[in-house]
């Protein structure tokens, strides 16, 4: 498994000063690991009003349950993968990341 450097916070830099879009080769290599998790528990974003706001949740890891909503509510998607971003982050690091 691909492992990275939690002190590499230039990735994250990067990430939020354009979370949706190309990225450079480290950063979609952390980009895969996150997103390429076990499915139980992974945090993910349902879109509720397309293009106008987005609900973070979890996913459970049984096929056909429906996701776990939370109250956590965003309108805006850059904010809302920001998000998503720092807790996977912590999830791999340990460490949480200040804006």
């Amino acid at each position: 498994m691909y492992q990275f450097d939690p002190k590499a916070l230039h990735l994250a830099k990067e990430f939020n000063a354009q979370p949706i879009g190309k990225h450079s080769a480290e950063l979609q290599k952390v980009l895969n690991l996150f997103r390429g998790e076990a499915m139980k528990d992974k945090y993910v974003l349902v879109c509720t009003e397309p293009h106008k706001r987005w609900v973070l949740s979890q996913l459970t890891g049984v096929r056909g349950e429906k996701v776990r909503m939370t109250n956590h509510v965003f309108t805006d998607i850059d904010e809302a993968e920001r998000f998503v971003f720092k807790l996977r982050w912590k999830k791999y690091t340990g460490k949480e990341l200040r804006d």
